[in-house]
């Protein structure tokens, strides 16, 4: 009977004890202090911490309160271990009784962590090619990392940073699986570019100096963008003269890969699918339109040339030249030979102002 009682007893005192940890002073002036003041563990790793009862403090009633571990009591101080941390949320709470009978404690955060097992980047809702100028949702999935509050993923273009994510509003301890987005608008300089992202626990102070981190593969982006022209644009009117050669030059760039139709042209110029139209030498009749298109799956895109061709006019003055010189060369012989039989200088021959008069040869 005396066993029940003291049962009972025992009983109800760890019940009180219980109750009044629950329902202590955690803003005493004085309390216990735990050192370190919060604590960082990964997840299955030991730990320890010392909570200390402050000098003015009583320590009849000094104690800790866990869920988890165990502690041992050397007189002003309490040591708190875990051999492998297990559980993810655990709050131990250090308390003591001062002489009124009022109840102080003060709780550990601690911080239980696990590294993602897998980080991964895609298009979301998205398959195939992407297009110039249009929006599109990078989703970076970290998978199986705690807490998720501390998770902050960054979302890269090559070597280049495009936007941090967090996500504060969950508060779960245990390991979850979360996908964090970006939006980004596509242009024709991304068509082989390299997306990824990385997961960094940023843990605090109190965490590992180095953040655990994971960081995805690579996508490889392809985009389709409309044929732009490489060569400058052309004149409004290309001159030429007959005879040259003429070159219209419709190069473009696109993805996919574009192709090339000549349309409009002149009689007798024969249709293309070349980049570059070329005719050796140009007539009258090359005078005209010439229109270049130049298509993919994703547009069209046209270039005019208009071309004027002029007469040649070089051999109008070249021929009546070479006329006019082989003239002068004749006269030229001619009264050198007279002036051999007649002693004539061809210098006075052009003279015309003075009188010459013929010297005779002595034989």
């Amino acid at each position: 009977m005396f066993s029940r009682y003291l049962l009972v007893i025992v009983s109800l005192v760890d019940f009180l004890s219980d109750f009044h940890v629950s329902c202590c002073d955690r803003n005493c002036t004085n309390s216990t202090v735990f050192t370190p003041s919060s604590l960082v563990v990964k997840h299955g790793d030991p730990t320890s911490v010392i909570c200390s009862l402050c000098p003015s403090c009583p320590e009849d009633i000094f104690n800790l309160e866990r869920s988890v571990g165990s502690h041992v009591k050397n007189g002003r101080t309490i040591t708190w271990t875990v051999d492998k941390m297990m559980e993810w949320k655990t709050t131990p709470l250090c308390y003591y009784t001062n002489t009124d009978g009022h109840q102080c404690c003060t709780p550990l955060n601690v911080t239980v962590y696990k590294s993602p097992d897998l980080v991964s980047v895609s298009f979301m809702n998205h398959s195939g090619p992407l297009f110039e100028s249009r929006d599109y949702t990078l989703q970076c999935k970290v998978q199986n990392v705690a807490p998720v509050r501390s998770v902050h993923v960054t979302f890269f273009r090559g070597q280049t940073e495009l936007g941090q994510k967090q996500n504060l509003s969950k508060p779960q301890e245990k390991p979850v699986t979360e996908v964090f987005t970006l939006s980004i608008s596509t242009t024709k300089e991304d068509d082989g570019a390299q997306y990824w992202c990385q997961a960094k626990l940023e843990l605090g102070p109190d965490g590992p100096q180095t953040p655990p981190m994971v960081v995805s593969k690579n996508v490889t982006a392809t985009v389709y963008y409309k044929p732009q022209q490489l060569a400058p644009s052309p004149p409004d009117v290309i001159t030429l003269t007959k005879g040259d050669p003429l070159e219209l030059n419709c190069t473009a760039v696109g993805n996919p890969s574009p192709s090339y139709t000549w349309t409009s042209l002149p009689d007798g110029v024969p249709p293309s699918n070349s980049s570059v139209l070329t005719i050796q030498s140009v007539a009258s009749g090359h005078e005209g339109q010439y229109i270049c298109s130049v298509s993919n799956d994703v547009g069209t895109n046209t270039v005019t040339f208009r071309v004027a061709v002029k007469p040649d006019i070089i051999p109008y003055i070249v021929v009546p030249a070479v006329v006019a010189i082989a003239c002068l060369i004749a006269v030229a012989i001619y009264f050198y030979k007279q002036g051999r039989m007649g002693q004539y200088n061809l210098k006075d021959v052009f003279r015309f102002h003075k009188q010459h008069e013929a010297v005779p040869t002595v034989e």
